[in-house]
């Protein structure tokens, strides 16, 4: 049997950000195909974790819902090669979109734009993810 590794997530310090997240009314625009670090947070077992002091991590936008929700999937930049990720590359980096961790958020976990996915890669990931779900 396999032992999960030691790990104290900090609840409070997301709960606390997540407040002023909430109260804020910054209000960010994002398209399908961008993709942008985003709040996400402290979550539980293996749900992806955001990191650092604003709980970030990268996300690719799969859809837009209205202005103010968003469909996306954490991205990773471990390699991973299984079913349950979906590489991509761009000028700036490569990363894997992890199929399994899609979401709806929020816009205001938006925290800034890095960058977009071309229409080729972005149509292969949507039939990956649909293939999946």
């Amino acid at each position: 049997m396999q032992k999960l590794k030691e790990y104290v997530k900090d609840f409070a310090g997301w709960f606390v950000l997540k407040k002023r997240i909430d109260a804020s009314s910054i209000l960010f625009y994002a398209h399908p195909r961008e993709v942008w670090w985003c709040s996400l947070g402290v979550n539980i077992g293996a749900e992806i974790d955001g990191k650092h002091e604003t709980f970030e991590r990268p996300i690719l936008v799969i859809r837009v819902y209205k202005t103010e929700s968003l469909f996306v999937l954490p991205l990773t930049t471990v390699p991973k090669d299984d079913d349950f990720h979906f590489k991509i590359a761009t000028e700036r980096q490569t990363a894997w979109a992890k199929l399994t961790q899609g979401r709806v958020i929020s816009t205001k976990r938006l925290l800034r734009k890095v960058d977009i996915v071309d229409s080729e890669q972005f149509e292969n990931l949507r039939k990956a993810l649909k293939h999946t779900l």
